[in-house]
């Protein structure tokens, strides 16, 4: 976001048309989002669980966090964990995480009026907008002026701190790590994995200028809304059945188990979205909101 948001400032020098631009980019991905779960259902339905939606708020908070110092960034953060720790222990405080009885299942039944059978909340996107702001603060580490090796000592730290405190929260019994209602232990983990993998990413590809790898990512990142709307309309379900008619008609008869087959038929489905972002690519052809 720091990057995006220079590029456009430097293009338009209008602030007002950037956050006009984010309004809707947010609006779109929430309508994406509760529109897949219609897809899902197989009739309209109202329903907030898919990633789209909660990127469609944690992008928002961000934004209008971006201008701010770091430090105001990281309170931020700290406010949203303390106020999902907070909300989960008043609502229940015998069994605050517990599926069907914790507070993020109260706030589903007042939204939807039903909560999710794979203990997924909407109420993730509070907890979940940290990690989309340390992405931020992280962006505006790389844009600042200290040297590669500054970045990558505070990039391994924060990384590192994010580890201990999460797995610490979760092994003295505080917080259990709970990714389907995104604790505040799974915050600080899936987080500090991110960062650490940034760093490594960073000092690969910019210090070190190895980057010949990278390029199957990048035709992904070039259209990943689009893939992954495709994937969760036509990739998971249609491409995967019509892949394994082949996989499974040529395996099975060799005495390969389900399985092995049901994996090579996965590689194979991911090998032909990448294909379809390739081809794209080649095309000059983006999907931008």
């Amino acid at each position: 976001m720091p990057f995006s948001l220079n590029k456009r400032m430097g293009v338009s020098g209008d602030k007002g048309k950037v956050t006009r631009h984010i309004l809707k980019r947010c609006l779109l991905l929430f309508l994406f989002g509760t529109g897949l779960h219609c897809v899902y259902a197989g009739e309209l339905v109202f329903e907030l669980w898919n990633v789209l939606t909660q990127l469609s708020f944690t992008i928002l908070v961000t934004y209008f966090l971006l201008d701010k110092s770091w430090k105001v960034q990281l309170g931020a953060t700290a406010g949203l964990l303390a106020l999902t720790e907070v909300a989960y222990r008043l609502y229940n405080p015998e069994a605050p995480f517990e599926h069907g009885a914790n507070f993020g299942n109260y706030i589903d039944q007042i939204l939807m009026g039903q909560i999710n059978s794979g203990g997924w909340v909407a109420i993730n996107c509070i907890p979940t907008a940290a990690h989309t702001i340390w992405g931020a603060i992280c962006g505006n580490l790389l844009l600042s002026s200290k040297t590669e090796k500054e970045k990558i000592k505070i990039l391994l730290m924060a990384g590192l701190a994010g580890l201990v405190i999460g797995y610490g929260l979760d092994l003295v019994g505080i917080t259990p790590i709970v990714k389907r209602i995104s604790t505040s232990s799974f915050a600080f983990v899936s987080g500090g994995w991110a960062i650490l993998a940034l760093a490594l990413c960073y000092w690969l590809v910019d210090v070190k200028k190895k980057n010949g790898w990278v390029f199957p990512f990048v035709i992904v990142g070039m259209n990943s809304i689009f893939i992954y709307l495709f994937a969760e309309i036509l990739g998971h379900r249609w491409l995967n059945r019509t892949v394994g008619i082949f996989t499974k008609g040529f395996l099975e008869p060799l005495g390969l188990g389900e399985n092995f087959i049901a994996i090579i038929t996965a590689f194979l489905t991911l090998g032909a979205m990448w294909y379809l972002c390739y081809f794209l690519f080649k095309k000059k052809i983006f999907f931008r909101i």
